[in-house]
């Protein structure tokens, strides 16, 4: 059964048909797509469009963290999409090495990647005509020659790692032929503006609003209430759990304090501090994770499935720790509570400094094990995991963006799950005015409004790319005790809309063909063992270079040889067409045989000296005088 395109998605294919059939003049199009609504095919109908049309020639989609390249690799290669879009587009993962397309429609690559390279990347796009896609647009701030009222004051102060993202990404915006802006708030957290967005006065004072009718700008929007109507978004039912906090500060000790004052006050932050670092913390958790395992229980007999059975569905809890520091501790925490033999399988942690932290990402996405991760902030934005059920929000930010981004984590349709009616987000958080007041904005604001910087600020706020590496401690608090009291549920329901839609549910989703960088990786691989299968038989069978000549270095001139036959090409620089032939050529040739490609090459004169002692077996005729790549075909 064919998937049904969203309004929004809707909205997108009808601007970039205009724009292919030269029925308007817009060339930057902003999608404001609430978090979990779904933007990812945004960027494939709109390159397999204007590719076809002739109006662009490849895609770079630019996003900010490098676990979310390969999500985007998996819009091109969905197979659902590819036949309903009638596309045949793939894009890869690409580092920051020369020709990032490989042969491929388009790339994919990190804002701190373009930051490092911003000359390569600007080369490419004035070879070629180029649709630009930047993933969360909000991340880049206005910069003072292009925004001097938001921006001027920040620059003051020094750039921070963000204003150099939007520094090293803004000739990309003003040399790309069509540029699609994503974002799921159209707002910051420091106030600042949106590098690139049209600004007009806002109508609060010192506010300004973008303004969503500027002359070559397109609008897509998707807002919460949409997604909810078409039964796109979940449902989220807000577990709010109340306490009480006591700390030290400067050697007096405070409290202990309620989290659930009715207002903001100076005791609120330094209670949530604490709360989130001693007893309250694992009562929380507790919580989180008694729902998660009566679910997936629930779940598991309706399928008929015995205890201890895994599947895809059963769904999955997300830790979001404050820290680092506290993140390990919730992982030791969170273990105790699993059977030892399936602990370390069960429950895995992903943060900045954890190794194969991006596989574990990718592990929790995929497949039916990790059923429980804690992270920090890798996992935050973008995060497309529908099977997460249940969120523990344990963390001390309360900008509305962020949180947003966090709580839409649980809010994608999964489609191993069943109908959509026996799905439910469900957040456990602390019980304090601040994350009430998230709650109660996220329903009501649009979050379109950028705020003039004040003229003194105490301190700027972290951008999101230091939020991973925050300090277990905060200066001059030292957190005592907590305990837990009261939770109390409150769901965000949709409004009496939703009776009058009634789609149908979406067809569980196919076998995904290999992305791009999984091919890439696999066949490298490939290639590298059949070196070492030459090398080692050669070498044991004295079939190559005579005895004392071959050793270790046998493998690496063998690569050096590969290298030469492929036009000096390393593999690292092969395209997968490239690829396929290298493997190819190898099945037909053996490397031994062209060692006289490397004469020329000072590192192996002394091998090439004593290979002209060498002859070659009876039987085997002498190939060194044999053009380069002759049998690739």
């Amino acid at each position: 059964m064919q998937r049904p395109l969203r309004s929004h998605q809707r909205q997108l294919a009808a601007v970039v048909q205009a724009i292919a059939a030269g029925e308007t003049e817009a060339r930057d199009i902003l999608a404001a797509v609430t978090p979990g609504g779904g933007k990812s095919l945004l960027p494939v109908l709109a390159a397999s469009a204007l590719i076809a049309s002739g109006h662009v020639e490849r895609i770079c989609w630019i996003v900010p963290r490098d676990s979310l390249r390969l999500q985007a690799e998996e819009a091109f290669a969905d197979p659902a999409w590819r036949v309903a879009l009638g596309h045949s587009l793939g894009v890869r993962a690409a580092d920051n090495a020369p020709d990032p397309c490989r042969g491929l429609a388009g790339y994919v690559t990190t804002y701190q990647a373009v930051a490092a390279a911003p000359d390569l990347h600007l080369a490419e796009f004035r070879r070629h005509r180029t649709l630009l896609v930047i993933d969360e647009m909000h991340h880049l701030p206005s910069l003072a020659e292009t925004d001097p009222v938001a921006a001027a004051q920040a620059e003051a102060a020094g750039e921070d790692q963000a204003s150099a993202w939007s520094r090293a990404i803004l000739p990309l915006l003003e040399t790309s032929a069509v540029r699609l802006l994503l974002s799921g708030t159209l707002e910051r957290a420091d106030g600042r503006g949106i590098l690139w967005l049209p600004y007009r006065r806002g109508p609060r004072a010192r506010t300004r609003e973008v303004e969503l009718d500027a002359e070559g700008w397109a609008v897509v929007g998707y807002s919460r209430a949409q997604a909810l109507a078409e039964k796109a978004v979940l449902p989220v039912t807000f577990g709010a759990l109340d306490g009480e906090a006591s700390w030290r500060e400067e050697e007096v000790e405070v409290g202990p304090h309620r989290l659930s004052a009715p207002f903001p006050s100076e005791t609120t932050r330094p209670a949530l501090f604490t709360a989130l670092r001693t007893g309250f913390a694992e009562a929380l958790l507790r919580e989180a994770f008694v729902a998660i395992r009566d679910l997936r229980a629930r779940r598991r007999e309706a399928r008929g499935l015995p205890v201890g059975a895994t599947a895809r569905g059963l769904g999955k809890l997300l830790v979001v720790a404050p820290d680092q520091s506290a993140a390990k501790h919730y992982l030791e925490v969170l273990r105790r509570w699993i059977p030892a033999a399936q602990a370390e399988d069960v429950a895995q942690l992903a943060t900045s400094d954890t190794p194969r932290a991006h596989e574990v990402l990718a592990a929790f996405r995929l497949r039916p094990e990790p059923s429980v991760l804690v992270t920090v902030a890798m996992a935050y934005e973008g995060l497309d995991a529908p099977e997460v059920a249940v969120v523990a929000a344990l963390t001390h930010i309360r900008s509305r963006p962020w949180l947003e981004q966090m709580v839409a984590r649980a809010t994608r349709v999964d489609p191993h799950a069943g109908g959509y009616e026996a799905q439910r987000a469900l957040v456990f958080h602390p019980d304090d005015p601040l994350f009430g007041g998230f709650r109660r904005r996220m329903e009501t604001e649009q979050g379109t409004l950028a705020r003039r910087p004040k003229e003194v600020r105490r301190q700027p706020p972290l951008p999101l790319w230091l939020l991973d590496q925050l300090p277990p401690a905060k200066e001059g608090i030292t957190p005592l005790s907590s305990n837990a009291l009261a939770m109390r549920f409150d769901t965000l329901r949709p409004g009496p809309e939703l009776a009058m839609h009634r789609p149908e549910n979406e067809e569980v989703q196919g076998e995904m063909l290999e992305v791009p960088s999984a091919a890439e990786r696999r066949l490298r691989t490939r290639l590298g063992e059949m070196v070492a299968i030459q090398a080692v038989e050669d070498e044991a069978g004295r079939a190559g270079p005579r005895a004392g000549v071959a050793g270790p270095g046998l493998y690496h001139r063998y690569n050096a040889c590969l290298k030469r036959v492929m036009g000096d090409k390393s593999r690292a620089q092969m395209t997968l067409a490239e690829l396929q032939a290298a493997i190819g050529w190898l099945e037909r040739n053996r490397l031994q045989d062209h060692l006289h490609l490397l004469d020329d090459d000072p590192r192996y004169a002394w091998s090439v000296r004593k290979r002209g002692e060498w002859k070659p077996p009876i039987g085997r005729p002498d190939r060194r005088s044999e053009a380069p790549g002759r049998g690739m075909g």
